[in-house]
Formats: C-alpha cells, sequence, structure tokens
C-alpha cells in the first residue's frame, strides 16, 4: 500500500512538472539517462595507487593538478599528491599511528571508514583538522581482513572534499585473507569507482539537473555525467594471472553502481564492506551504493579482453523516479586485456571465514529510524545532541523505514547483517558483513548491528546516509558507547569548543 502510495505521488509530481515545463520538461526527461558504453578508447593505463604499509605512517592532505580527462588540466585534492590517496595496507594486531597533515586552506578530517576505534580516533566532525595543523590518532587493528577506505567527515561540506579527490583504501589483512589472490596492482587490484561532470574549464563541478525534480525530494544529491577509476577516465590494465581479486569500493557522492562484465561473465564475490564471506558466491552483478564495498576475484583466458561496465538498474523507486536517480544509466569504466600466457592462480577456496547465519539474541534491543529526504527521524544534525545511547558489546535491531528517497545508510564503529528488505531475505551480494547498506524508496531493512567496546559518553560515533549531498544537508545523527548500566547517566547535550565536543 505505502510502495502504491509512493509511486502514485511520484508519478503524479512528475506529470505536474511536465505540464507546467512542456518542452522543457521531455528534454529534461530524456537527458536525465546517460552513458558511454562503447565510446571510450581505453588507452590510459590503470593507476595503482603507492602502497603504504605498516603502522606509522604520514598523509599530507594537499591542493594539486591532475589531468583527469586527457589533455585536460584539473584542480584537484588528494594525499600524498594531487588526487586520491595512497592504500594503506596493515594486518591485524597492528597498532596504527598515523600523521596527518592538513596543508589545505580549509579545515578538514579524515574519518576511517569501518574500522572499529574508538570514537576520539574515528576522524569524524569532531576530530577537524585546521589547516597548517597535524592530527596523531592511534589504535589497535582488532577486526577480520577487509577493504576500508578513508575520507573526510566534517559537517556540512563532505561532499566537496571527497568529491574533490580526498579519499583512499584502507586495507586489513589476516590468515584467511591470505588464501586470495593478494600480490598489489598484480593480482590484487584496488578500483576507486567515483563520478564527476567537468565545466568547460575542466573544473570541477556540483552542479546538476534533475536531482530535486520531485518538489521537497532530494533523491540522489548528485549524479556525474563521466565516471573515473583511480582517478582515470576509461582506464585499460593487463591481467597476467589467470584469476584477479578487484577490490570495488563507491566513493561517488550519490550515484548507485551496477556492476558486471560485458560478456555477462561469472565472478566470485568474496568479501562485502566489513569482511569475507563464509563462502564464494558466484554472481554476474553486484549493486554499490555511495561507500560501499566489494571484492570479487574474476577468471581471465590468455589473450582474452572484456570491460568492466555499470549496467542500468532497478533501484527500487519505479520508473519515474529510477531515471532521474541514474537507474537508466550506463558506463563502460574500464578495460582488462590478458596476456598472451598467464601465471596460474591457485583456485578460490571453497571456505573463506568463519561466518555463520546472523542470530537475534533474545530480547535484543530495536531501535527505529524514519529516514526523510535529508534528516532522520525527523531531525537535522545537531553537533551538541546525543541521538542514541548504546551499552558496549551490544547486539541490537536497527530498523530503516524510508518513505522519502533513496539513500545508502553508514554506521560508525559498528558490523552488521542484513536480516532482510521489504521483509524479504536481503540479495545474496549483501549476505555478508557490512557496514552501509542500501535502502531504496519506501524501503524497510532490519539490520543486527554488532557494536565494539570503545566506551566514551562524551565522544560521539556518527549514523547517516552516505549520498553525501544528504549527509551535508543534516541526514546524521550521533550515538555514543558506554558500559552496559550507563545509559541513564549520560547527558544527552555535549559540551562544544569552537564548534566540536571539548575533552
Amino acid at each position: 500500500m505505502r510502495r502504491r502510495k509512493f509511486l502514485k505521488v511520484g508519478l503524479a509530481s512528475v506529470s505536474a512538472l511536465a505540464v507546467a515545463g512542456g518542452g522543457g520538461f521531455g528534454w529534461a526527461w530524456l537527458s536525465s539517462a546517460t552513458g558511454n558504453v562503447d565510446e571510450l578508447a581505453f588507452d590510459l593505463p590503470l593507476r595503482i595507487p603507492p602502497l603504504l604499509e605498516g603502522g606509522s605512517f604520514d598523509l599530507r592532505l594537499q591542493a594539486g593538478v591532475s589531468e583527469l580527462r586527457p589533455g585536460t588540466k584539473t584542480g584537484t585534492w588528494g594525499v600524498n599528491g594531487p588526487h586520491l590517496g595512497p592504500t594503506l595496507r596493515m594486518r591485524r594486531g597492528e597498532t596504527v599511528s598515523p600523521r596527518v597533515h592538513n596543508a589545505l586552506p580549509e579545515a578538514t578530517s579524515v574519518h576511517w571508514h569501518g574500522m572499529r576505534l574508538p570514537a576520539t580516533m574515528d576522524g569524524g566532525p569532531h576530530q577537524m583538522i585546521a589547516p597548517g595543523s597535524t592530527w596523531k590518532p592511534t589504535w589497535k587493528i582488532d577486526q577480520p581482513a577487509a577493504t576500508l577506505w578513508y575520507h573526510p567527515h566534517l559537517h556540512g561540506t563532505t561532499a566537496r572534499h571527497v568529491y574533490q579527490g580526498l579519499a583512499g583504501l584502507f586495507l586489513i589483512d589476516d590468515e584467511h585473507a591470505a588464501k586470495l589472490p593478494h600480490e598489489y596492482g598484480v593480482d590484487d587490484i584496488p578500483l576507486i569507482i567515483q563520478d564527476a561532470t567537468f565545466d568547460g574549464d575542466g573544473s570541477l563541478t556540483l552542479d546538476n539537473f534533475g536531482m530535486s525534480v520531485v518538489p521537497g525530494m532530494d533523491l540522489m544529491g548528485f549524479l556525474g555525467k563521466e565516471v573515473l577509476v583511480n582517478g582515470t577516465l576509461g582506464p585499460a590494465f593487463t591481467v597476467t594471472t589467470t584469476r584477479v581479486r578487484l577490490r570495488l569500493l563507491n566513493a561517488s557522492v550519490g550515484r548507485v553502481y551496477n556492476v558486471g562484465f560485458a560478456d555477462d561473465r561469472e565472478f566470485a564475490l568474496v568479501a562485502t564492506d566489513s569482511g569475507l564471506v563464509g563462502e564464494p558466491v558466484r554472481l554476474t552483478r553486484v549493486l554499490l551504493a555511495s561507500g560501499e564495498r566489494a571484492e570479487i576475484v574474476v577468471d581471465f583466458r590468455p589473450g582474452e579482453q572484456v570491460v568492466l561496465r555499470s549496467f542500468t538498474a532497478e533501484l527500487g523507486g519505479g520508473t519515474a523516479f529510477d531515471r532521474f536517480a541514474g537507474g537508466a544509466d550506463a558506463f563502460d569504466l574500464m578495460k582488462f586485456t590478458a596476456d598472451g600466457r598467464l601465471a596460474e592462480s591457485a583456485a578460490v577456496p571453497a571456505r573463506l571465514a568463519d561466518v555463520q547465519a546472523p542470530v537475534v539474541p533474545p530480547n535484543a534491543k530495536t531501535r527505529t529510524f524514519r529516514l526523510g529526504s535529508t534528516s532522520i527521524n525527523d531531525k537535522k544534525m545537531d553537533l551538541a545532541r546525543i541521538d542514541e545511547v548504546v551499552p558496549a558489546g551490544a547486539t541490537e535491531i536497527w530498523e530503516l523505514n524510508n518513505p522519502s528517497a533513496y539513500h545508502s545508510f553508514h554506521i560508525h564503529e559498528a558490523s552488521f547483517r542484513i536480516l532482510d528488505v521489504n521483509g524479504k531475505a536481503p540479495a545474496a551480494y549483501e549476505a555478508g558483513r557490512k557496514d552501509t547498506v542500501y535502502v531504496p524508496p519506501e524501503g524497510h531493512v532490519r539490520l543486527l548491528v554488532e557494536f565494539g567496546r570503545h566506551t566514551d559518553p562524551a565522544a560521539p560515533y556518527m549514523f547517516h546516509c552516505h549520498m553525501l549531498v544528504h549527509e551535508d544537508k543534516g541526514m546524521m545523527g550521533q550515538f555514543v558507547i558506554v558500559e552496559p548500566g550507563q545509559e541513564s547517566q549520560v547527558n544527552t547535550r555535549l559540551n562544544l569548543k569552537n564548534g566540536h565536543a571539548a575533552h
């Protein structure tokens, strides 16, 4: 009933716009779908971000100039370079002690997306780094192997900072992950996928028509007209082994990708956001919303060529809404060309990790969240307000009800399993441990969330939409983790100093 009402209202709104806009609406409808299938030359090599290993390292946030499109110079931001950042790689049990220096002309932060760590080290909007300053967090890695990432997380301008290029992967290794291809840049390849729109002078712009086509509803926040992989438009990669592990990251501001190969070949899904799946899942497509990751292993034969593509997708809002939300878009992402002779890779293990079906504990607390177009539970983000208080080590049910637009929901310092989506079991590509989940319009998603044991009643973590324009417009809340039994003693108003939590 709710879905029919949503679609009825949506179609009525679109119809009203069509009447009001006349030919202008027809042009907008036709131009709302975009893509580049069979248009790219694939004549540039895939850029592989440099690798930093070991727990002590320096990150410099800086401005630069990059050639994101051939022959065009674009002003960008990057980490230890002009655009994007190095891949950080550590093992479970290592102590991490980065030195993060902000050489940008404005304050920013660095959030370790998916990392289980104390709130004061999380890099959210309460841990801002002023221009010219250096932030020195430290923590011990205590979680399974996973593909995580890092990016700014300031309040109000996260989208612009990530869009300019402040992002990179953070890989955690353990004995289970070592069973898969793991030679970085050879058979273990990072793929950071971002869309972009360029002005005539080559500069990046976040302006985009169509995202608020329905009055009062911000569908996605931003959809770029071109798609970059590791900062390159239409790159190519030469395969030298019979199997390759691809670490896919959707680092876009709002676009959803439906990733597969142009020849519809199967691949093995081996990991989701927060770690390895129990057994490989054979797929031809994996849907990734903003902030989501997936690891896949692909087989190659000598001499073959194949294109990695983002296909059109049903995003859950119906034909009218989905078209304006990018569902009708298709993009060639990059091309793989296999050498005439390939080194033989080990087979993907039949069992990857000890991942059991989620079990809801007796009397698990349930929290309910209503996702507005740019709000949660009808509230905008307030840096001084604590929205939820969670006991350390708790396993809870979080219910996400989305009567509005398209959302990607992320919880800091937590790992969760999807119990159901609209009353049905999650799709195969969503069955593993995660920290970010796509929530379609009129969607109802239940999560079984496992929280850590880092306690601090005055240092909050975030939960928010990871469609970054939505986040910047206020679609974010805060929670603290405290010792069990201390929940009622928490002051739900923080003492802020210069706009940030005082410690």
